[in-house]
């Protein structure tokens, strides 16, 4: 799969621009030129100087070092989030779906009771109650999304688990564990990074809709959503505090639906 992932030219675009997003954000501390968090009254809307590459906010705070943190904050939630999306979702969607019967209608019940919530009122309910934080944006995004995941991996399992190496594999003696395991999870894992890859793009877009709504993220903290919240009443004085922002959200966005849809050409070239 690496070779034709490496023969792709959409994949290695969005490859490529991942890598840019994932070093910028791993080596935020030494690209950044000012502290992200230092306000200077004195310095507010200033242009692009050598020392503040991108000018100031209304705070006198360095632009360009608050994107370059921005790539952290925003990797830092969406990954994990959806690391957690990822393990939930597969071991509750493949073990029901594989299992059947009531156990599995009643998996669909709580699944389709959740999905009738649109997230964002799971969020706002659950950012009431856990207040506003990386941890608890976390957990609301998490509480919100996965009966989501839960219903696409149950999806998966249910047209694979009707196939004729799954028959062989019961009547070899194989149990439910190892059939569900070793060779279901194993077969519909390149579907499901499809998945997973196209989704951070999604859960991206999320974290800074709910930062740009107030609902997120502290607009204290360098995350490039509530930089648009905070720009959003500098629209037509600087446009520029938005402008920034909002191209990197467009630019990662970008990335990983570049390289998901690219991952989805290779392994399902047929549907394509």
């Amino acid at each position: 799969m690496v070779k034709t992932v490496i023969k792709n030219k959409q994949g290695i675009i969005g490859l490529t621009m991942i890598f840019i997003v994932i070093i910028i954000a791993f080596l935020a501390p030494f690209i950044a030129p000012n502290d992200p968090n230092e306000i200077n009254t004195a310095l507010k809307f200033a242009s692009s100087t050598s020392k503040y590459p991108l000018g100031t906010d209304q705070l006198g705070r360095c632009v360009f070092s608050r994107i370059v943190f921005g790539a952290r904050c925003s990797l830092g939630i969406s990954i994990p989030s959806l690391i957690i999306l990822a393990i939930i979702s597969i071991i509750i969607g493949s073990f029901t779906a594989y299992r059947g019967g009531r156990v599995d209608k009643f998996c669909s019940i709580i699944c389709n009771i959740f999905m009738a919530f649109p997230p964002i009122v799971v969020v706002l309910s659950l950012s009431g109650l856990f207040g506003q934080g990386i941890l608890s944006i976390i957990i609301s995004i998490v509480l919100s999304m996965w009966v989501w995941y839960v219903k696409v991996i149950r999806s998966y399992v249910l047209i694979e688990k009707e196939k004729d190496y799954i028959k062989s594999a019961k009547i070899a003696g194989c149990n439910d564990f190892k059939i569900v395991t070793r060779h279901i999870i194993p077969n519909i894992l390149p579907m499901m990074i499809v998945y997973f890859t196209t989704s951070i793009a999604a859960l991206i877009l999320m974290i800074s809709g709910y930062s740009f709504l107030g609902i997120g993220i502290n607009t204290d903290i360098p995350e490039w959503g509530s930089m648009l919240s905070s720009a959003k009443s500098y629209l037509y004085s600087n446009p520029k505090l938005i402008i920034y922002p909002g191209f990197s959200i467009l630019f990662t966005a970008t990335a990983f639906n570049l390289f998901g849809e690219a991952l989805r050409n290779i392994i399902t070239p047929d549907e394509v």
